[in-house]
C-alpha cells in the first residue's frame, strides 16, 4: 500500500517537468528499482493508471529497470548476483554478505512531446 503515496509523487514530479519543458504530455517515465527495494512493481503500474487518469500523463508509459540484488564476499571482494539456494561466491566460495545493490528506487527519466 506504500506505493500509493509514491505514485503520487512520481506523478507530481512528471507534471511538474512537463510544465517546466513546455511539452503537451508526458510519453515515458523511466524508473529504477531494485528488487530488495520493498516496492511491488506491479502496484506502480496499477496506482499509476488510477493516479495519472484525466492528467497529461494518462497515456505514459512506465518503464521499471530492474536491479538484481548483489553480496561481496569478504575474503576475495568479489561482488556477484547469489545464485538460487546458494550465498557462495563464484571464485572462491565463501558466503558473501549484503551490498546496497538491489536496494534502489529512483525516477531516472522522464520523456515528453
Amino acid at each position: 500500500m506504500h506505493e500509493y503515496p509514491i505514485t503520487e509523487q512520481i506523478v507530481k514530479i512528471a507534471l511538474n517537468h512537463l510544465a517546466d519543458s513546455g511539452a503537451k504530455r508526458v510519453t515515458a517515465i523511466h524508473l529504477v528499482l531494485g528488487e530488495n527495494s520493498g516496492i511491488v512493481p506491479e502496484s506502480i503500474h496499477m496506482y499509476f493508471d488510477l493516479i495519472a487518469e484525466n492528467t497529461p500523463c494518462s497515456q505514459a508509459e512506465i518503464v521499471i529497470k530492474r536491479i538484481k540484488p548483489t553480496l561481496i564476499c569478504p575474503s576475495c571482494g568479489t561482488e556477484f548476483v547469489r545464485k538460487p539456494m546458494s550465498f557462495a561466491c563464484p571464485k572462491c566460495g565463501t558466503d558473501g554478505h549484503p551490498t546496497q545493490t538491489g536496494k534502489e528506487f529512483y525516477l531516472e527519466s522522464i520523456e515528453v512531446e
